[in-house]
């Protein structure tokens, strides 16, 4: 604030957020046109501003131009995201359509989906009023006749209400289940989670997070990690893996083999392709699941919230998302929650209660009863079913037999298997 202000130079525009190119035309146009004395006549300082307003005014132009284009491909963008994660429609599919078909701007591919959907709605043709851009005409006009629409035909609007207009050609219509969470929202792994026999689990690994990825050499530090997390688990290899890549979903390949990058167009594409979504529901067959995680980014998650009514509800369904660390420690807690065939572990909470003649405790079918104090060896704890009969005949999962009678100085607390 207390650097003096020098409007002639190119640095100073330059540090006020003007492009390079935009910053050496306005300060020239300074330089060729300064300020005069503050006691020059007016007239003559009015026609000194007028002159360097004039000066500058390709420099705004051009301003303007590039804020417009940054406005278009923003729009485009957002639409292009829009359909990549299934929330887009008709009009936006005919928006892009306009763009890539006849090249038109943002504004005009607009009113060329306005066209397009007044054509496939049976109305009658509506172009912008007189004030419009008469390109912005043209457009609404060629997509109404895109959609079907005739307008010198006298009939055409009763013709296309009453039989309606065809599907367009390579366009199918894909309906999105509003129903069903989509992977994007799926909470991340916890510790809430309950145990799943690793059989019965799904995991589903973007091509970046397998480290696989054609033109990947180890330098992405999550992919390889993910990878090595989920193979040093010796229960994940029970697990349904699958992967999404550049041609769509695929079981986990072999180590070596590589997996093609998905950009954003081509996650658009398959997003409305119905061979994937069938490619899907055929790698889950017809097994059952009890937990789900999704482990994928950008397009590859967008690839799966499109093809999301092909995965089975189950129990658990997450997503890891956040850091890079983050991501590792939620691999590892969904890892640790697996369960190998044969492997059995007790979950639960113990409600303790009081009671009139001691300290009550139940798990399920089992009811701990602390019985008072054993001399010279601490406290005594009986373990009952429900129906009061002594629990004998349990085993933990390691072959060891569990007492019905407890004593130690810090009365251990029974855990059935």
């Amino acid at each position: 604030m207390t650097a003096a202000f020098d409007p002639a130079s190119v640095d100073t525009w330059i540090a006020r957020g003007r492009a390079p190119d935009h910053a050496s035309l306005i300060a020239d146009a300074w330089l060729t046109f300064p300020d005069l004395a503050p006691d020059a006549p007016l007239e003559l300082r009015m026609a000194r501003s007028h002159a360097r307003v004039a000066a500058m005014r390709p420099v705004m132009e051009a301003v303007r131009i590039a804020t417009d284009q940054a406005r278009q491909s923003a729009n485009f963008a957002f639409t292009e995201r829009r359909i990549a994660a299934g929330e887009g429609d008709e009009r936006d599919r005919a928006i892009l359509r306009g763009r890539d078909r006849h090249g038109l701007d943002w504004d005009a591919a607009v009113q060329f989906a306005h066209g397009w959907y007044a054509a496939r709605a049976g109305w009658e043709a509506r172009p912008p009023c007189e004030r419009s851009d008469e390109t912005h005409t043209a457009a609404y006009m060629t997509g109404f006749r895109a959609g079907g629409g005739d307008p010198d035909d006298l009939f055409d609007a009763a013709r296309r209400s009453l039989l309606g207009a065809p599907d367009a050609p390579n366009e199918p219509l894909r309906a999105t289940v509003r129903g069903r969470p989509l992977p994007s929202s799926w909470p991340q792994p916890g510790d809430a989670g309950l145990p799943a026999r690793s059989s019965r689990r799904l995991l589903i690994l973007g091509a970046p997070e397998t480290g696989m990825m054609v033109g990947d050499h180890g330098t992405s530090e999550l992919s390889a990690e993910l990878l090595t997390l989920v193979r040093a688990d010796p229960a994940s290899h029970e697990c349904l893996i699958m992967t999404v890549s550049g041609t769509g979903f695929t079981l986990l390949p072999a180590a070596g083999s590589p997996l093609v990058p998905l950009d954003t167009a081509e996650a658009a594409r398959l997003s409305t392709d119905p061979g994937t979504a069938d490619r899907l529901r055929a790698l889950v067959g017809a097994r059952e699941f009890d937990d789900i995680l999704v482990a994928a980014q950008g397009p590859y998650l967008a690839l799966v919230d499109a093809h999301h009514a092909a995965l089975p509800l189950c129990r658990s369904m997450e997503r890891t998302r956040n850091s890079l660390r983050l991501q590792r420690a939620q691999m590892r807690t969904w890892l640790a929650r697996g369960m190998a065939a044969g492997e059995s572990r007790g979950a639960g909470h113990i409600r303790w209660g009081k009671a009139i003649k001691g300290l009550v405790g139940r798990l399920g079918e089992f009811t701990a009863r602390y019985t008072g104090k054993v001399a010279g060896k601490g406290h005594r704890i009986i373990v009952e079913t429900g129906d009061r009969e002594p629990a004998t005949g349990f085993w933990t999962s390691s072959g060891e037999p569990l007492h019905r009678r407890v004593s130690s100085p810090t009365a251990p607390i029974f855990a059935p298997p």
